[in-house]
């Protein structure tokens, strides 16, 4: 029987690393598939030596590839990372698999936030609207939404009474927003709900620089953490007996979550379906709830899967862009109803 179950441990731990190891090559080829495909077509070679800083004979590809092309595609895979990272945490948090990263209204913080600046014109006396202003005030009203929540957190121990109450707090900044497009006007609104939709477009190297020095630190913590959210899985008796104080760890979750979830959302707007479908995919793939193993493959997953949508929405009807919160929707809804539906115990 020992060898028995000591063979089954390796082959399941092969397959581990093979899957893991298929999804580490996929987030390569999507990476020059998103770099190299477009308007303009440039070769997997030209690419590496626009990148290793190589001599190129081709100007207009080195330009296209260091200003557009690859700041955006970096931007996507660490916002994908970002958004499925949070999605896992908040469903480990609730122990539910429809919780995403902005069931606690993070999501409609950030647009109430920049509804004030797009719509009701609160520049703060800079007179222009600068993606840095809108950045800084999604960021806020993100930021803002996840300190009430754990405001509310600390008096509600139930963590289903706590999801009621983000989602709560979620269509009342959205009243509020609603409120702001009805009285705006028409050119305001068509901006600011181009934006709500969810964009990658116009990425700069100093935006992909702010959003690693963020994000990339959050996903490693919440690697860190692995151990303890497989014990806060099992119930936060079972996390006690473990010795995890589970009253601080329940912070700690809420914050990396809302974080990653916020920065991401600063930056490009909200984007569908990545939080809440990735977790559910790496879980039924590995056919594990060992968070060791979904951590990282969460990750590559969220990162493949997101450049890829961005790229289906800036070619399927070049040159027009589509939002990428409509691909990711289109293309995420029907996985997790099959999810769903094939796995009704996910968690």
């Amino acid at each position: 029987m020992d060898i028995r179950n000591e063979t089954d441990t390796k082959n399941k731990s092969f397959k581990n690393f093979s899957i893991f190891l298929i999804l580490l090559l996929l987030l390569i080829v999507t990476f020059f598939l998103n770099v190299g495909i477009g308007s303009v077509n440039i070769r997997v070679a030209e690419i590496i030596q626009i990148i290793f800083q190589l001599p190129t004979e081709n100007e207009v590809h080195e330009a296209i590839t260091n200003k557009i092309r690859l700041p955006r595609t970096i931007a996507a895979m660490i916002g994908g990372a970002a958004l499925a990272i949070s999605g896992l945490l908040l469903q480990v948090f609730f122990r539910n698999p429809i919780a995403g990263p902005f069931v606690l209204g993070i999501s409609s913080g950030a647009t109430l936030a920049v509804g004030f600046i797009s719509l009701a014109g609160f520049t703060f006396g800079l007179g222009v609207i600068s993606p840095f202003l809108i950045f800084i005030a999604a960021f806020v009203g993100a930021v803002s939404v996840m300190i009430l929540v754990l405001l509310l957190a600390a008096k509600v121990r139930n963590i289903t009474t706590l999801l009621v109450i983000g989602l709560m707090v979620g269509y009342l900044t959205s009243a509020v927003t609603s409120f702001l497009m009805a009285f705006a006007e028409k050119e305001h609104v068509h901006g600011f709900v181009m934006w709500s939709l969810g964009s990658y477009s116009g990425f700069t190297w100093d935006q992909v620089i702010v959003l690693a020095i963020i994000g990339l630190p959050m996903l490693f913590a919440t690697f860190l953490i692995s151990k303890p959210l497989n014990a806060f899985l099992l119930g936060e008796d079972y996390a006690k007996s473990m010795g995890v104080p589970t009253k601080l760890f329940r912070y700690v979750i809420v914050i990396l979550a809302s974080i990653l979830a916020a920065v991401i959302t600063a930056f490009t707007g909200p984007v569908a379906f990545i939080g809440m479908a990735v977790p559910h995919i790496v879980r039924t793939v590995f056919q594990t709830s060992d968070n060791k193993i979904l951590i990282p493959s969460a990750i590559l997953l969220g990162a493949i899967l997101t450049s890829l949508c961005d790229l289906l929405a800036r070619t399927l009807y070049s040159p027009i862009e589509l939002p990428i919160s409509a691909v990711t929707a289109f293309f995420g809804a029907p996985i997790v109803i099959y999810l769903l539906l094939k796995r009704r115990n996910t968690l």
